[in-house]
């Protein structure tokens, strides 16, 4: 069956299974970027944003997700324009492995959309479903305090993340 999302802003019709979740059938469909640990929907890799909400799409199924907007990482910036959530995960030394990065990138930027000024404990309790057995958190942490200061900064100079005012 082809579904109808609204994928990193452009508006696709991928092709599902009947049950298939939305991870297996964004990645069929070369959104490679969406990755797959539990299958289960209990470990954050294949997390995504739904209508601006983080949500993991190995826990949908890809027709509940039809007709909502889903952003991967991929929709946030590039590799020579980062954003700067991704921006300081590299500055802080946060990634290692890489496995559970874009999901929580993902989970941290709609906590800083939603609460530009998270305390320690909001930022722990948002990626809290973002498993990862390489970095202890700590680096994460750092790095989205310090990325809510990167954004404050932009937003007061009327830039916008990633490049998309470019």
């Amino acid at each position: 069956m082809q579904i109808e999302l609204e994928i990193n802003g452009s508006v696709e019709l991928i092709d599902a299974v009947e049950g298939e979740d939305l991870a297996a059938a964004l990645r069929r469909n070369g959104h490679t970027e969406v990755k797959c640990g539990c299958d289960g929907g209990s470990c954050g890799a294949s997390t995504v944003l739904v209508d601006g909400d983080p949500e993991m799409a190995c826990g949908m199924t890809a027709a509940d997700a039809e007709g909502e907007s889903i952003e991967t990482v991929a929709a946030l910036g590039t590799q020579s324009d980062l954003h700067p959530v991704q921006e300081a995960f590299v500055d802080h030394f946060a990634v290692q492995c890489g496995f559970c990065i874009p999901g929580m990138v993902l989970s941290a930027t709609a906590l800083l959309e939603e609460n530009p000024d998270p305390t320690e404990e909001d930022i722990r309790a948002a990626i809290d479903d973002n498993v990862c057995r390489c970095t202890g958190y700590q680096k994460p942490v750092e790095a989205i305090q310090d990325a809510a200061g990167r954004m404050d900064t932009l937003a007061a100079d009327g830039g916008v993340p990633g490049g998309a005012d470019e």
